[in-house]
């Protein structure tokens, strides 16, 4: 299977590096120079723009960073609609509005091209150990045949209903993954605050109803004041923005989402934009005046 790899971010290149690990025939294609470069280290082709790979790929994976940019590279002038050949598989693992999903896969079905919207969770450190939790969208024939690069890119795979449900499936992940954060955070505050080592809280708890992947995965973070990202704040705002106006569509009241995007909105504005989501911690560190010891 020759496969295309749009998208070499944070979580793209990894991604693309297990594929090529695993024995895939890959081209890539990014604006980033360097991010090219290094794939094509690792055993990859290049690919000077999105139409030249579309025209030589039967399968090709899109991992960018939000709705507009996977219009534009799927629908766009030069992009994949107008090039690849019909009974091309578009596999979109981006994390995008659950309309525009349905709507590009819509405008690509005209020309033959087939899609599904294949979100993940896990963050860089499961992107590159081929561990992510990938929620599908689709139909089942198109999810079983994209099933062996999922079987590489991840330790899950769930067909979770038509066309746009991966993206609804994620946007529940983040808006989960955010109120844990912060509801985390503001324990440990709590902790140092009152009086009790927030490190002995932590692990006192993690074993028991309160415990989960996210506590696992950011307290040690928020202990060590490290927030080089995994996941970045600036990203989880653009997810719970698009949770917030799919919640808008649908007049669902999400109140605990729209109160954690509050908080990250303030974090943003700190500065702090670009480090780990974790960094939600500085909100409680700036209103406590308090800093985890």
């Amino acid at each position: 299977m020759n496969v295309g790899f749009i998208g070499l971010g944070i979580m793209g290149k990894p991604m693309a590096k297990n594929l090529v690990n695993a024995g895939y025939s890959v081209a890539v294609y990014d604006i980033n120079a360097d991010a090219v470069a290094e794939l094509v280290a690792a055993g990859a082709q290049a690919r000077s723009s999105v139409a030249d790979l579309a025209k030589s790929a039967q399968t090709i994976i899109t991992m960018l960073p939000n709705s507009p940019q996977v219009e534009e590279v799927l629908l766009g002038d030069g992009g994949v609609s107008s090039h690849a050949a019909s009974g091309t598989l578009v596999v979109d693992m981006s994390s995008i509005a659950p309309d525009v999903a349905i709507e590009v896969a819509t405008a690509l079905q005209k020309n033959g091209i087939r899609m599904i919207d294949a979100p993940v969770s896990g963050g860089e450190p499961k992107a590159i150990e081929g561990t992510l939790a990938i929620m599908v969208g689709g139909s089942r024939k198109d999810f079983d045949e994209a099933m062996p690069l999922f079987d590489v890119l991840g330790s899950s795979a769930l067909l979770v209903g038509e066309i746009g449900s991966g993206n609804i499936c994620k946007l529940a992940n983040q808006m989960i993954v955010a109120v844990n954060i912060a509801a985390l955070a503001e324990g440990l505050y709590l902790a140092e605050k009152a009086g009790a080592n927030p490190e002995n809280v932590f692990n006192a708890i993690k074993g028991g109803l309160a415990g989960s992947t996210v506590m696992n995965a950011k307290a040690p973070m928020m202990l060590e004041n490290n927030y080089n990202p995994g996941f970045k704040i600036d990203l989880h705002i653009k997810d719970l923005n698009n949770a917030l106006l799919t919640a808008q569509s649908c007049e669902m009241p999400v109140p605990l989402t729209a109160t954690v995007m509050q908080f990250m909105q303030s974090v943003k504005q700190e500065g702090c934009g670009q480090s780990d989501h974790s960094a939600l911690a500085k909100f409680y560190e700036k209103i406590s005046g308090a800093t985890l010891k």
